[in-house]
């Protein structure tokens, strides 16, 4: 399977529509990939609280129909990373949108875990509250954004809905990068799954971003990693690896807490 990380840089000085046909752009030139993954909150940048409520859209909203159209324009399947949606009654969520092949909608995640210790998108967005899976034909992916990664028990969850193959699109800051690329290898090792992890580069709202894109493999393992720049970061990969993981060290099998009751 082969899958290509857009960590798209943020630049304050380019629209939002110029980026997101830039993004676009990047996408179709992916044609090859089987998914093409994105950043979290690309189009206005993840710490840019302030365009948040002028820049919101709907779900099916202008980055909607252009990553639709790139994905089907491509043929891959797209991880469209995150954009900041209005819901029909007013209220913000940090939404990542899956498309399939075609350009037909396949899933929508809203960011459960928000960042901000009571400001920013902690105040102004609202939680989302489903575990979402998409199955691939080649594996079943499940979503994460950004600070999500810090709570094991999501992915755990995940894994328990199916997931082998685990997206999150951050806008990680730079100054936390070592704690970015050690939790990535924690869950991909306790989950024995892939990991497939995309951030921003740049500096917007005066933060810089950690970029450091990585794909970890069901060991630990790491396949690929980004520099701190804007770059495309392609990889290829076993998915069967993840059951033969499973298969001979079944770590997930000797689980006694968190487990659903049995019927």
């Amino acid at each position: 399977m082969r899958a290509s990380l857009i960590q798209i840089a943020v630049d304050p000085d380019e629209s939002v529509e110029a980026r997101r046909q830039r993004a676009a752009s990047l996408v179709v030139a992916q044609r090859g990939s089987d998914l093409v993954v994105l950043p979290e909150l690309w189009p206005v940048g993840a710490f840019a609280y302030t365009v948040f409520e002028e820049e919101a859209e709907p779900l099916r909203g202008p980055t909607h129909e252009v990553m639709a159209k790139a994905a089907a324009e491509a043929g891959v399947w797209l991880h469209a990373g995150s954009f900041v949606e209005r819901a029909p009654d007013g209220t913000l969520y940090n939404t990542t949108l899956v498309f399939a092949p075609d350009g037909g909608r396949s899933a929508v995640y809203r960011k459960i875990h928000r960042f901000g210790f009571d400001k920013g998108e902690a105040v102004m967005m609202g939680a989302g509250e489903e575990l979402v899976t998409v199955a691939l034909p080649q594996t079943t992916l499940g979503l994460a954004t950004c600070y999500d990664l810090r709570f094991p028990e999501q992915f755990r969850g995940l894994v328990d809905a199916g997931a082998e193959t685990l997206v999150v699109a951050a806008g990680w800051p730079e100054r936390r990068r070592a704690h970015w690329t050690l939790l990535a290898q924690a869950r991909a090792v306790e989950n024995q799954a892939y990991v497939l992890a995309v951030g921003t580069a740049g500096t917007h709202a005066d933060i810089p971003q950690a970029g450091h894109s990585i794909v970890v493999d069901p060991w630990g393992e790491v396949l690929a990693e980004a520099g701190s720049d804007e770059e495309i970061l392609t990889v290829e990969f076993d998915p069967a690896k993840v059951g033969a993981t499973r298969e001979q060290f079944p770590a997930l099998k000797d689980r006694r807490l968190g487990l659903a009751p049995p019927s």
